[in-house]
């Protein structure tokens, strides 16, 4: 019995994992979509909005440190910091001890920038989220946590 129990538990997590495959990119694409024409200005690259939520997150982080948690190579990330710089939406900040190091900074028109991004995407979702029933929307919620947890042990045992 622990076979055929083990098999229909196996068949479940891939039947979850094929789902959110598909789903996630699509739900993202869409969002993306949404943002970008909404935007009064042209959208960044997916790459370079990335860093700079990071950067905004992690204040006074470094190159090598933002390569690493975003799983990069430290000389692309210095290339979008360079753009990100000739923008006006970072900056960066030499160290009192390591002159080589740069540590780096959001300005305050990139955080004026991100935020508008989070209130268009927040904005679509919850447009999309009232169309649902309150049971979709329920179970939604309920699977919050989960997600955060699967999206944390992803980023944990990533390579």
């Amino acid at each position: 019995m622990t076979g055929s129990c083990e098999a229909h538990v196996s068949q479940g997590v891939d039947h979850v994992a094929a789902g959110l495959v598909a789903c996630l990119p699509a739900l993202n694409r869409y969002i993306k979509q949404s943002i970008d024409r909404q935007l009064p200005y042209p959208a960044l690259p997916e790459r370079q909005l990335t860093l700079l939520q990071y950067v905004a997150e992690h204040d006074g982080t470094t190159v090598h440190q933002a390569a690493d948690a975003l799983r990069m190579m430290p000389n692309n990330v210095s290339a979008l910091v360079t753009r990100l710089t000739e923008a006006g939406l970072l900056e960066r900040h030499q160290d009192d001890t390591d002159k080589r190091v740069a540590h780096l900074c959001v300005t305050a028109k990139a955080r004026q920038r991100i935020g508008e991004v989070e209130n268009i995407a927040a904005v679509q979702l919850a447009t999309a989220l009232r169309t649902l029933t309150d049971g979709d929307r329920g179970a939604l919620g309920s699977a919050l946590g989960a997600l955060e947890a699967l999206t944390r042990h992803l980023r944990d045992h990533s390579a």
